[in-house]
C-alpha cells in the first residue's frame, strides 16, 4: 500500500471528537521541545511521528486538533461520535474527493506539460541540424553510422540516456554499465521511429513529443503526464 493509501486508511479510522488544545502549552512546546525519557515515552513519540508521516499527503484536508482528540477519546474507550454508517459515508465521500482532486491536478499538469513541450519543440526545430519528421519527432545526428538500418520488427543493442526537458536524467544504460537490448515493436513510438533512421555506430539526439512517448499517462513517480523527453541514443548493433 502506498503512502497515499496509508494516509486515507489511517485518517478515516479515526472519529472526530470535540476537544481543543491549550495554545499556550503548544507554543511553549514548539519553542523548546521537552526531553523524551524512558522507553514508553520514546515509543510513544515514535508512533506519533509515524502517524504524522502517514497523514502528510492529506495534511491540508484534516484538522489536527480533531484528529488528536479522536485518538485520545478512542484510546480512552469513549464511544465514537459517529456511528458505523456515518463513518462509512464519510470515508467513501472523502476517498472520492481525493480522487477527483488528484485527477484534476493530473489533468492540469498534463496541459501545462503539453504546452511547454509544444513551445520547446517549436523553438528547437529552428536550431541548426535539427530535423523534424512528419510525426513530430525531432533529431540531430551526432555521429553517422554505417550499414543497414533496423526493421520495424528487429531487435537492437543500444546505449542511451533519457532526460526531461529540464535536463534531469531518468534513465541511463551508462549508469548500469551495460547496453540494453530490445525489440523495436516493444518500445515507445518515438524511439522506434528514431532507431529505424539509424545505422550501427550512429549516435543521435532525439526530442520525443508526448504523443510519441508516454502520453497523458506518463510513468507514475518518474515521468509526468504529457512530458516531452530527450534521448541521446547510440545504436551499437542490430541483434536480429
Amino acid at each position: 500500500m502506498n503512502r497515499f493509501a496509508h494516509a486515507i486508511a489511517f485518517c478515516l479510522v479515526l472519529s472526530p471528537a470535540a476537544c481543543s488544545s491549550d495554545a499556550g502549552q503548544t507554543a511553549a512546546a514548539a519553542a523548546k521541545p521537552a526531553a523524551i525519557d524512558g522507553p514508553r515515552g520514546q515509543v510513544s513519540y515514535m508512533v506519533g511521528l509515524d502517524m504524522a508521516k502517514r497523514l502528510a499527503p492529506i495534511k491540508d484536508e484534516v484538522d489536527i486538533d480533531t484528529v488528536v482528540s479522536a485518538l485520545r477519546a478512542a484510546h480512552a474507550g469513549a464511544p465514537p461520535r459517529l456511528d458505523e454508517a456515518q463513518i462509512a459515508k464519510v470515508r467513501s465521500d472523502f476517498v472520492e474527493h481525493l480522487q477527483r482532486k488528484r485527477e484534476a491536478g493530473r489533468q492540469a499538469l498534463a496541459q501545462k506539460n503539453l504546452g511547454e513541450g509544444s513551445r520547446y519543440l517549436a523553438d528547437n526545430g529552428k536550431q541548426t541540424g535539427v530535423v523534424t519528421t512528419a510525426s513530430g519527432l525531432q533529431y540531430r545526428v551526432e555521429r553517422a553510422g554505417r550499414g543497414a538500418r533496423p526493421a520495424a520488427d528487429g531487435t537492437v543493442r543500444v546505449n542511451y540516456v533519457g532526460r526531461l526537458l529540464d535536463g534531469s536524467e531518468f534513465e541511463s544504460t551508462y549508469a548500469t554499465d551495460h547496453p540494453a537490448e530490445f525489440p523495436l515493436n516493444q518500445i515507445m513510438p518515438g524511439l522506434r521511429e528514431g532507431l529505424m533512421l539509424m545505422s550501427p555506430g550512429a549516435k543521435h539526439r532525439f526530442w520525443v513529443p508526448a504523443q510519441l512517448a508516454y502520453g497523458e499517462t506518463g510513468l507514475p513517480g518518474q515521468i509526468e503526464p504529457n512530458a516531452t523527453l530527450v534521448f541521446d541514443l547510440e545504436l551499437l548493433e542490430i541483434a536480429r
